[in-house]
């Protein structure tokens, strides 16, 4: 179609053009349109991933965190059980312990006894054996004990011949008593002590009263004086010498006044397994 406009012709295009471009206008649109549906979708789903990711890694620390603490739990519950079991074995140990030490005491204490009953049999027969000897036996200790003033002169160490009578006499009396078989073997010690009165220094008197002991002792020792040899090897294990000087003195009857001549002596007298004993009970109780 042509049309005069101004003295010029004019081209019209047809109007099916017009349609098509607004159809392709709206097509244009309808993909932004869902691109930008699309995306949003996307932008969702990205965000619900991330949210999804993060609860799960959430939730795989506190997975982490409570397996770290069933695993601190199960290790207190083997430890506790570790100790308890150690417990057990040790109380049985102890239960062990005290049932050996039970034995152990009940045994000391059927010794002891024992050997309480030979002191009270040893010192009987002592008494017996001295019945008809002005040499008096002590009735609670069994000792027997010489005035130096008859064994020795003042100031001296040397037996006197009539001294050596006295103990060849009174010697063998009782050493046989300590030394025969039944009573043989409670004996722990026999011992032989000098002691002095209280005139002099301590240290000269410790000197004297070793000295005067020591030559009693020698004269139990010499197989001349009345004891076995037998009986003289077997008091050469259990012979001990002391000199005690001043330091236990004889006391007049219900006094404090130093009884001068009868401070002056060496004792005889024996020690008994007893104290062995009585320290071993020791040792058990104190476990």
């Amino acid at each position: 179609m042509k049309n005069k406009r101004k003295g010029r012709e004019v081209f019209q295009a047809p109007s099916y053009w017009q349609s098509y471009s607004d159809m392709m206008a709206a097509l244009l649109l309808l993909f932004v349109l869902i691109i930008a549906i699309t995306l949003g979708i996307y932008k969702m789903k990205t965000t619900d991933l991330e949210q999804a990711k993060l609860q799960l890694n959430n939730t795989r620390t506190e997975l982490e965190e409570s397996e770290k603490e069933r695993q601190a739990s199960l290790q207190k519950l083997e430890d506790a059980y570790a100790r308890q079991t150690m417990t057990e074995e040790e109380l049985q140990s102890a239960y062990q312990m005290i049932d050996e030490a039970r034995d152990e005491l009940n045994s000391a204490k059927s010794e002891l006894q024992d050997i309480v009953g030979i002191r009270t049999d040893i010192i009987g027969e002592l008494q017996t054996k001295f019945s008809n000897s002005t040499m008096q036996v002590d009735p609670q200790t069994g000792s027997i004990s010489f005035s130096t003033d008859v064994l020795f002169k003042y100031n001296s160490a040397t037996l006197t011949a009539a001294s050596k009578n006295t103990l060849k006499e009174v010697i063998p009396m009782y050493l046989d008593v300590l030394l025969q078989d039944n009573f043989r073997p409670y004996i722990a010690e026999i011992i032989i002590e000098g002691h002095t009165d209280t005139v002099g220094d301590y240290q000269s008197n410790m000197t004297l009263s070793f000295n005067r002991a020591n030559s009693v002792a020698k004269f139990c020792l010499n197989s001349s004086n009345g004891l076995s040899k037998e009986n003289i090897k077997v008091l050469e294990q259990l012979l001990t010498v002391n000199g005690r000087s001043f330091s236990d003195p004889v006391y007049k009857a219900n006094t404090d006044i130093v009884d001068m001549p009868a401070s002056r002596r060496v004792e005889i007298k024996f020690r008994l397994k007893e104290d062995e004993m009585i320290q071993k009970i020791t040792e058990v109780l104190n476990q």
